[in-house]
């Protein structure tokens, strides 16, 4: 269900939500996304400059995960800064157009994205590529147990129910584990840094819309 949520990969389960259980494997969907992207720079060096290769880095993880977590940032884009109160934030995060914000906000992520693909180092590049994607969504699942959900209803609203701490301690344990071993003490700082992050942003997303 994870698998099928997070990537392009069919779930098997007829088209079922997933729920608070699945999201204790995001960071292992992670993980799975980013041995793909590091089997990809792989076979991509050995024929394509640096940045052709990180462009087409970028493109892939668009790809494999249906651009599900771009288009959520476009709407964050349009709703945050578009909006002015928490019911026109809303209104705005709900609506299926694309607005300016969304258009700036989207050029920026791409371009940030593609500029530092490019410039990791050689040393410790692979573990950085797997890495990265498990950590985005260890973050996903802090935010998600820290903060309730700003509406009833919405594509992520399942996830907030059958949730336990075991789903997050399951979760925080995968990065962890993953972190020390692909990068030492440095993926125990990733990790951290994941988590803080997603508890401050969602501390201020959570002031400006209820969630």
């Amino acid at each position: 269900m994870a698998f099928g949520f997070l990537t392009i990969l069919p779930n098997g389960s007829s088209g079922a939500a997933p729920t608070g259980s699945n999201r204790a494997w995001f960071p292992l969907v992670g993980l799975a996304l980013g041995g793909a992207l590091a089997g990809l720079d792989i076979a991509l060096q050995q024929a394509l400059p640096g940045m052709v290769v990180a462009a087409l880095l970028v493109a892939a993880l668009l790809v494999l995960t249906r651009a599900l977590h771009t288009e959520g940032f476009l709407d964050m884009c349009d709703g945050l800064l578009g909006g002015y109160s928490r019911s026109e934030r809303l209104r705005i995060l709900s609506d299926s157009h694309v607005g300016a914000c969304a258009v700036v906000g989207g050029t920026v992520l791409i371009l940030v994205k593609w500029s530092l693909l490019a410039g990791i180092p050689d040393p410790g590049r692979i573990g950085l590529l797997v890495l990265f994607p498990c950590m985005s969504r260890l973050a996903i699942v802090c935010a998600m147990a820290a903060f309730p959900y700003a509406r009833q209803q919405g594509a992520g609203s399942s996830l907030q129910t059958e949730c336990r701490r075991w789903q997050v301690a399951l979760a925080l344990g995968t990065a962890l584990v993953a972190g020390v071993l692909l990068a030492g003490i440095a993926g125990l700082i990733l990790a951290g840094g994941a988590v803080l992050l997603a508890l401050g942003l969602g501390r201020w997303f959570s002031s400006l819309l209820g969630g």
